[in-house]
């Protein structure tokens, strides 16, 4: 019988925010984390990505300190962030503020001296020599076999170690498009029984869902740089998020202007979308989908941090942008419409402008984007543009005819409710 999962329900809304340990203080440990949860209950956050927090191999360790994605131990914490009680101490003090905690996992390799290798070398891809290997160019990694019964057996109960002994709330999986999908149902399906789980997949592949309920907008991302740069218009962009409408009915994407990968190896939003930048976080809070906060984007970080060494975020003055990401977090818990409200789209006369309505019963929401470094003056006609509505950001009210121009500046973002 195929599996049938279902959502947690505390899932959508959600403001997800990506924490890098190592990065996030000075200590680089979970206790000094925990002193910034009160500031982004604030701001709106609902969900914390801990990164993974589990030890790093040494084995081909690259840089001073390794990659979180090469881990030693599925159930064990790395040093270097704490302990278990320093753990346990934030996931409580998350929830006493009525946040989520979900960790990342990765599935599809481990770090190059794993605790499994010296008794269970056939737990891993190994090549006719009997040499380990892993088949994606990162080098400190070895791949799981996933024809070993025993091994995914073991890996399903780290993972319910995880969620019986820290009480987490979900799990993000790392590239999880690499790992069979008959694996993550059997591991869903017995993770669930413990309690109901957020399942978040880093993959953009439609036949992960309903296992999943949340992937990410891969997509969506390469073809904004693209706007950005001019090669492509926003009829493209529109194709590709009309593609998004196809998946199975539940199935929610995950939009980021920034996150670990991005902000490491691509640039910071600042240097991929310059003036855009803003604009294109009010389109993550507005569209259909779940957005994704990266550690250090409410100040706003504008460099890369380093992946293999400590770098720390320099956090000397308040976040600027705070008040910012409060004000689209609580338009989604506020207005239903930008969670589950249908979508229509304002053609506009602009190849790189975006405007659209999300609405339901009780709210018409009007978003305006110039996605340009140019001043765009645009003109759209609808039925529901007509009445009174508050830009969210200001606190003014305006009254609307159904036919509307608009003088945009480069980088202007509007968000009116009705």
């Amino acid at each position: 019988m195929e599996a049938h999962f279902n959502t947690a329900s505390w899932v959508n809304p959600s403001t997800i925010y990506e924490v890098n340990i190592r990065q996030y203080t000075p200590e680089g440990t979970f206790s000094a984390f925990v002193n910034h949860i009160p500031r982004l209950k604030d701001m709106g956050v609902t969900v914390l990505w801990l990164m993974p927090i589990t030890p790093i191999s040494e084995k081909l360790m690259k840089g001073s300190l390794g990659s979180y994605y090469a881990c030693s131990s599925y159930t064990k914490i790395n040093p270097a962030f704490g302990n278990e009680s320093d753990l346990l101490n934030l996931i409580s003090c998350a929830h006493d503020h009525d946040m989520k905690v979900i960790i990342d996992w990765v599935a599809n390799h481990t770090g190059a001296n794993h605790e499994w290798m010296d008794n269970h070398p056939d737990w891993f891809t190994r090549d006719t020599a009997g040499n380990f290997i892993e088949r994606n160019g990162w080098e400190d990694v070895v791949d799981l076999n996933y024809e070993n019964k025993e091994m995914r057996a073991a890996l399903i109960g780290a993972m319910q170690y995880w969620v019986r002994n820290f009480n987490i709330d979900g799990f993000r999986c790392d590239m999880a498009h690499l790992v069979p999908l008959d694996f993550w149902k059997e591991a869903r399906t017995h993770c669930d029984i413990i309690k109901p789980l957020f399942w978040l997949a880093e993959c953009e592949n439609a036949n992960y869902h309903p296992t999943f309920d949340a992937s990410y907008a891969w997509d969506w991302m390469h073809i904004s740089e693209k706007l950005n740069q001019g090669q492509v218009g926003i009829h493209e962009v529109y194709h590709v998020l009309e593609g998004y409408f196809h998946y199975p009915s539940g199935a929610l994407k995950l939009f980021f202007t920034s996150n670990h990968d991005e902000n490491s190896w691509n640039g910071t939003e600042y240097e991929k979308y310059g003036v855009t930048a803003k604009p294109w976080a009010v389109f993550t809070h507005t569209w259909k989908g779940l957005p994704l906060i990266y550690s250090g984007q409410e100040l706003p970080n504008h460099k890369r941090l380093q992946f293999f060494d400590k770098d720390g975020i320099a956090w000397e003055n308040e976040p600027s942008l705070h008040h910012f990401y409060k004000t689209l977090s609580i338009c989604r818990h506020q207005y239903p419409a930008l969670n589950n409200g249908s979508t229509y789209i304002l053609p506009t006369q602009s190849n790189s402008v975006m405007a659209y309505l999300r609405y339901d019963t009780n709210n018409s929401i009007l978003i305006v984007l110039n996605l340009s470094n140019e001043i765009q003056k645009i003109s759209f006609a609808h039925e529901m543009l007509e009445g009174s509505f508050i830009n969210v950001f200001s606190g003014l009210a305006f009254s609307f005819d159904k036919e509307l121009s608009f003088e945009l500046l480069p980088g202007d973002y509007f968000l009116y409710v009705k």
